[in-house]
């Protein structure tokens, strides 16, 4: 047992120092080479864990099809020549990043480190009823479902349209400041007499949304703010769409139309004059002092700074600073589909799903 913890210590600090290596210095070929390795002792782990033929057979492949995208990835996007140093480190991020791909399909299947798989008695297999078959057939294909998605989602050009886009984060500094202006603020003051604060959830077909899709099987990853149910005001933190710097921005419908079955649930929640005053001062005052896009905490669940956010995470600390906010959670834990799903006390009020492509 001892040994197999040295073992197990000793793999864990040279898969670190492979990573830390392609990030820092890594050229083409020690990343290939360790994309290689890797694979083949995820192969090797499969041959001698006890564990059913099938699972195997369907392992295997998927670590070389794995590899191989790996190896694309870095080939035309991490060291594709005519980069800037910048984009160059980007893409060696993406390229250390990745070698945890393997790692992470193997716990899926697994569960949790190594399960034994034993084969079915004939007692079993005699008392399998056409329920169960169905529910076998549909768990196949849903899985099916999910890998051709998940193949989608991390395209080549999904993965390079997030490279180019990251050197505009920063998770440490205020880097948007002052972008909604006093039009903006005038049209939102004009509906403190509403009596409702309106949560949009949107499924637009980022490349970043899709990404984040195939981890939380959900459709709706991204939350949004209005003042009024027209939504001529809403607002959310984003990436800026290239336009504004991450953080703190207006939104605009066409914003979230990015592929062809886009659409948005618009849903009301029941507030006072002076709630809502409480959340456009409060957007006054981050849109004045400064924001970032909280990039970061979307994985360790941590801001540097108190205007630093993701999507779902302002929405809710919104909701909380006006005492309207419905159930109790950190703001840095709040995924957008919590804000529907953990409505227990049905404080919302849903109003209507927006097919943006439909006429």
């Amino acid at each position: 047992m001892k040994n197999l913890k040295r073992y197990t210590i000793a793999l864990k600090v040279l898969i670190l120092l492979m990573i830390i290596n392609t990030v820092i210095g890594g050229n083409y070929v020690f990343t290939v080479c360790t994309y290689i390795f890797i694979c083949l002792l995820m192969i090797m782990r499969t041959l001698l864990v006890p564990s059913e033929s099938k699972v195997k057979i369907c392992l295997i492949p998927t670590y070389i099809a794995i590899m191989s995208l790996q190896i694309i990835y870095i080939t035309r996007v991490a060291f594709h020549p005519g980069q800037t140093e910048i984009n160059r480190l980007i893409g060696r991020m993406f390229g250390a990043a990745v070698i945890w791909f393997p790692f992470l399909v193997e716990r899926f299947v697994t569960i949790n480190k190594y399960a034994d798989f034993y084969l079915p008695s004939a007692q079993e297999v005699a008392s399998i009823s056409f329920s169960d078959i169905k529910a076998g057939r549909d768990k196949i294909i849903g899985t099916m479902e999910t890998l051709k998605k998940a193949g989608k989602a991390f395209s080549v050009e999904n993965l390079m349209t997030l490279k180019d886009d990251l050197y505009r984060h920063n998770s440490f500094e205020y880097i948007n400041k002052g972008v909604l202006t006093e039009e903006y603020f005038e049209e939102a003051g004009k509906w403190l007499e509403d009596g409702n604060i309106y949560i949009i959830l949107s499924n637009t077909g980022s490349p970043a949304s899709e990404i984040i899709s195939t981890f939380t099987r959900k459709e709706y990853n991204h939350a949004s703010l209005s003042f009024d149910p027209e939504l001529k005001t809403i607002i959310s933190y984003n990436g800026g769409e290239r336009v504004y710097p991450p953080g703190l921005n207006y939104e605009m419908l066409d914003f979230f139309n990015k592929k062809e079955d886009a659409s948005i649930l618009v849903y009301k929640l029941p507030c006072t004059r002076k709630q809502k005053e409480i959340i456009l001062e409060k957007v006054k005052e981050i849109n004045r002092d400064g924001s970032a896009y909280n990039l970061m905490g979307l994985v360790l669940k941590y801001s540097n700074k108190p205007n630093i956010m993701f999507c779902s995470q302002f929405v809710h600390k919104m909701l909380t600073i006006a005492g309207i906010s419905y159930f109790d959670k950190k703001d840095g834990e709040v995924k957008p589909t919590d804000l529907i799903e953990m409505d227990y006390y049905r404080k919302l009020q849903f109003m209507y799903e927006m097919k943006l492509n439909e006429e």
